[in-house]
């Protein structure tokens, strides 16, 4: 998967002469876990394996997949170090939507004895992805469908009356017929109190990739303050405390995830949770209902009360010794409709307004950010193992100001103590992408969008791109879809790989479909 096709000239990329076989051009942007199970799930169908019978393969004559780096080994599961782990179990990472054990038969392939409700590290779900992108076009070839990938990003989509150009970082031009947008996560987002710092050689803007930070950091032990308390943060912590680093975590909450064997797939129905999609969207009482919903689901599962469930203590380290020894115990039962819960809201959210969506995400935000984002046990325990060695500490507030001196961040506390570190490592996650539509260029925007492009604000329900100010959709649609975390515009927990590759498999179906004006 790693052939770059040459420019064929102003015509573009990958657009066949009068001679060349039927069927359409197929890009697909982005080649991490959503554009390899599109590429996957694409090639499936082409093939009949998915259960189709085949007979799409006449309907797409070549793929191309726009991403500077090999298939499965982006950002999200790219990082070589064994010390990162999935936060969700192996039997919820399979890149077919049809096929969900499909992880698990790759790695017992592989020798792995595990269970499928463990976590796996990052790496191996990249090996997977990349493996399984190289089978897809070994496949399509014997179906004659060209796959190649270009080593490059996207930066636009121009439409034109006979297709679109993808416009790429290297000045080429990317012929095709349809496209499937699947950029992930690239930009940090800037802390509270950190804008003026973000160029600083002493500031990190994200700990990924792992061997970066090793490299800015050195091998002397350094005092390093991480901003941030949730996923991207305990992935700091635990590779500047391996490395000896005295390590403080800091977020307005102070509030460290919940501990939870792993984010697995329920071993049961759960029909509290099956009835939230029934709700009325326009219900004043959404909140509450959905709220009723999640604690019948809860207890359904288990008669022990809640309280006997968590730890309620306040001391964050504290809270994390009780709750990683409620998960050794068994006893954390909430976490088994955690999975469930986030189809019911990615179901329910497709159904709301952009504005009453994101009001129910921020009542819940605490429940979420504690519970449904929680830690895997196996990176609790680490956690738990670096406070005893004195090497992890939380801080009990946020900086009220930071300044930098004699090579050293001094940061005043709330209690006006000042204590002083060697760098700071950003850690409080990235933005979710955001492309920009410009109606006088017909162009779409991935990134650096011009002061004239208005920001796109909706997908329509088979998640194709709609223009921004759109009341209804056009009488020829365009053929362009989003897949992955970008769909936030329409669904919440857009990056929960479940959906994702759901998403991709419906939109699979659709690129075997000839255009249709009327749709």
């Amino acid at each position: 998967m790693d052939a770059v096709v040459p420019d064929a000239g102003p015509a573009g990329v990958g657009r066949g002469g009068p001679g060349a076989p039927a069927g359409r051009d197929v890009v697909i942007v982005g080649g991490e876990a959503a554009g390899t199970s599109v590429l996957v799930q694409l090639v499936d169908a082409l093939s009949g394996t998915s259960g189709a019978d085949g007979a799409g393969a006449r309907a797409v004559r070549s793929v191309r997949v726009v991403d500077p780096r090999l298939m499965g080994w982006g950002l999200a599961f790219g990082d070589s170090d064994p010390l990162l782990m999935c936060n969700s179990a192996v039997d919820l990472n399979s890149v077919r939507a049809r096929r969900p054990r499909d992880f698990e038969e790759h790695l017992r392939q592989r020798g792995w004895t595990g269970r499928a409700e463990e976590c796996v590290p990052m790496s191996w779900m990249a090996e997977y992805c990349h493996a399984r992108s190289v089978q897809a076009r070994a496949r399509a070839a014997a179906h004659g469908v060209d796959v190649d990938r270009l080593s490059a990003t996207a930066r636009a989509l121009e439409v034109r009356a006979d297709g679109y150009r993808v416009l790429l970082s290297d000045g080429r031009r990317l012929a095709a017929d349809d496209v499937v947008v699947c950029t992930g996560v690239r930009r940090p987002r800037v802390p509270d109190g950190f804008a003026a710092w973000q160029d600083h050689p002493r500031y990190l803007d994200s700990p990924y990739p792992s061997a970066r930070l090793r490299e800015t950091l050195g091998q002397r032990p350094r005092r390093v303050l991480v901003l941030g308390t949730h996923q991207s943060a305990v992935d700091a912590a635990l590779l500047l405390c391996r490395d000896g680093h005295q390590t403080t975590l800091t977020s307005p909450s102070g509030q460290l995830p919940a501990v939870r064997t792993a984010l697995a797939a329920p071993p049961r129905a759960l029909p509290a949770l099956d009835r939230v999609a029934d709700l009325d969207p326009a219900d004043p009482h959404l909140g509450d209902r959905l709220l009723r919903h999640t604690v019948e689901a809860v207890r359904s599962v288990s008669p022990l009360p809640w309280r006997r469930q968590v730890s309620t203590a306040a001391d964050p380290v504290r809270r994390l010794r009780e709750e990683t020894a409620l998960a050794e115990a068994g006893a954390c039962h909430w976490a088994r409709v955690c999975a469930p819960l986030i189809d019911a809201a990615i179901a329910l959210g497709g159904t709301l307004s952009g504005e009453r969506r994101r009001a129910l995400m921020a009542r819940f935000a605490p429940f979420v950010n504690r519970y449904v984002t929680a830690l895997a046990l196996v990176n609790a325990r680490r956690l738990v193992a670096h406070c005893d060695a004195g090497l992890l500490r939380v801080a009990a507030g946020y900086p009220r100001a930071v300044a930098y001196a004699d090579g050293r961040w001094r940061v005043r506390w709330p209690d006006s103590a000042v204590r002083e570190y060697d760098h700071v490592v950003n850690a409080t996650g990235f933005h979710p992408p955001q492309p920009y539509w410009d109606g006088a260029a017909r162009t779409l925007y991935l990134e650096a969008p011009p002061a004239s492009a208005t920001a796109l604000d909706h997908l329509a329900a088979d998640l194709r791109v709609r223009r921004p100010g759109a009341a209804v959709p056009t009488a020829a649609p365009e053929r362009v879809w989003i897949v992955g975390v970008g769909t936030h515009l329409r669904i919440p927990f857009a990056n929960h790989l479940n959906n994702v590759v759901r998403q991709a498999d419906e939109v699979a179906g659709h690129l075997l479909r000839p255009p249709n004006p009327s749709s």
